[in-house]
């Protein structure tokens, strides 16, 4: 279906051989069963997420990853997304609505490439770049992936201003989201363990209870 669509499809049947072939030739993006021998999917997501495994890897730690598996607890969703999967598939499926998924993540990863002329962020103790996708926190380089990235930049171009969740997946996913509103509290989380002093206390992104979320700059 994919090849059909256009895609050149590279395939991988253990954890090992992927994490190979992806390191020697890196896609542009990565459909994941979680059960898989050797390396399993969980593992996987968590290399390419690493800082530390993607520089082993030299891989681009942004890659879009959807994963595809016949696990359907919720629990496995958010840990799915809590790693830093894009989007989650349960089997069984529907080839055409794989399809029209990797092309939804394929198109919101472009769309999130900034204009020639967009100006860097500046505010307060945050410096958000992006052309470079570079953020640092009081001088601190902070390692985000893509849709962390696109999260941050999000509200702090629109400081101050109360989002909801639905609102942030129209804004930032940018599309009919095929999940639920917790992906977005699970990046949340992510996020504000990367940039908060303290995630239990945030400063920067702060929860309006019953609404939604909110950045101030600090």
């Amino acid at each position: 279906y994919l090849e059909h669509e256009g895609f050149r499809v590279t395939e991988a049947d253990t954890g090992t051989a992927a994490l190979a072939l992806v390191r020697e030739n890196p896609p542009d993006l990565i459909i994941l069963d979680l059960m898989l021998p050797g390396v399993d999917g969980f593992s996987i997501t968590r290399s390419l997420r690493s800082a530390d495994e993607s520089a082993y890897l030299s891989v681009d730690q942004q890659i879009p990853i959807i994963i595809l598996t016949a696990r359907t607890s919720e629990l496995d969703r958010i840990a799915g997304f809590e790693l830093g999967a894009d989007d989650y598939v349960v089997k069984p499926f529907s080839p055409r609505e794989l399809v029209a998924r990797v092309k939804a993540v394929l198109r919101r990863s472009a769309s999130g490439a900034p204009d020639a002329d967009e100006k860097p962020i500046t505010l307060a103790d945050f410096f958000i770049d992006p052309r470079s996708r570079d953020v640092k926190v009081r001088n601190k380089p902070i390692v985000l992936t893509a849709k962390e990235f696109d999260l941050l930049a999000f509200l702090a171009r629109h400081p101050h201003q109360v989002f909801t969740r639905m609102q942030l997946l129209d804004q930032v996913w940018g599309f009919e989201f095929y999940g639920d509103e917790s992906t977005v509290t699970v990046h949340m989380r992510r996020l504000r363990e990367k940039i908060e002093p303290n995630p239990g206390e945030p400063t920067y992104i702060q929860t309006v209870w019953g609404v939604g979320y909110k950045f101030e700059g600090g």
